[in-house]
């Protein structure tokens, strides 16, 4: 579990509460494909160790965010109040909803916005014409940025040092046969990307599936949200990404440079 901070940071910091962090970990274990673990597997997954995983995870029972069948615990409904405290607080999703959902009326695919969180991806907004992946996809789901084209468009607009870093931090592993394993290839997908402008992944994060993304560059000229759209292999054609979705992904993105 990556937790997207630099290293040695909080020990310099009195104000840093180790055990929120700890908490907020053994929330974060349990995903789409995790959606039930043991207590040893939360250990393993979060790195710390059985004793205080025991303790948050009992914790989070006791107050009703998680639930416990006497080997397995799962996160209970409660748990939302946590995401829909950031949707209620900020007016972003609802800013960027509209450009979505134009773009799908327009290609008649699935389009999302995400931003960089850590080493993955998260998404904040989403229009979706059809279930495109062998998982569903929704605001607050997470991907690996380095195989996802969402990912690829906000990194390759970062300084090149924050790459560096991050390759340095991240195992760059094989989802499907496709995906791109090797730094110095990665690096070059990456400058490509910055140079044209867009990114596009094919079957890297899963077959069958294609996406192009374009990065949201602020008013600041900074990015960190991305514009994606994702199709099934098999209805388009890789040498029709760009000519198909790239002028709908471009056209929101630059009307969005200006109102966020």
């Amino acid at each position: 579990m990556q937790s997207g901070r630099t290293g040695g940071q909080e020990s310099d910091d009195r104000d840093f509460v180790a055990s929120l962090e700890k908490g907020l970990l053994v929330i974060e274990a349990f995903d789409a494909s995790r959606p039930r673990l043991t207590l040893s597997d939360v250990a393993k997954i979060t790195g710390i160790t059985r004793a205080a995983a025991r303790r948050y995870l009992r914790t989070l029972t006791r107050l009703n965010y998680a639930d416990f069948d006497g080997r397995y615990f799962s996160l209970s409904p409660r748990i939302l109040r946590l995401g829909y405290a950031y949707l209620s607080s900020t007016a972003l999703s609802t800013r960027l909803q509209p450009f979505l959902e134009r773009i799908s009326e327009e290609t008649g695919e699935s389009s999302s916005a995400a931003m960089l969180d850590g080493d993955d991806i998260v998404y904040i907004a989403r229009s979706a014409t059809r279930r495109i992946m062998s998982i569903g996809l929704g605001v607050g789901s997470r991907l690996p940025a380095y195989c996802t084209s969402l990912g690829r468009a906000i990194l390759a607009f970062h300084p090149p040092e924050t790459v560096e870093t991050y390759l340095r931090r991240v195992a760059l592993e094989p989802r499907t046969p496709k995906t791109i394993t090797d730094k110095d290839r990665f690096r070059a997908v990456l400058e490509t990307t910055r140079q044209q402008g867009y990114a596009i992944v094919n079957e890297e994060l899963e077959l069958g599936l294609r996406s192009i993304a374009v990065p949201l560059v602020q008013k600041n000229g900074q990015v960190s949200i991305a514009l994606n759209i994702s199709a099934q292999a098999a209805r388009v054609p890789a040498s029709e990404m760009e000519e198909r979705f790239l002028p709908s992904l471009r056209t929101a993105s630059e009307a969005l440079r200006y109102t966020l």
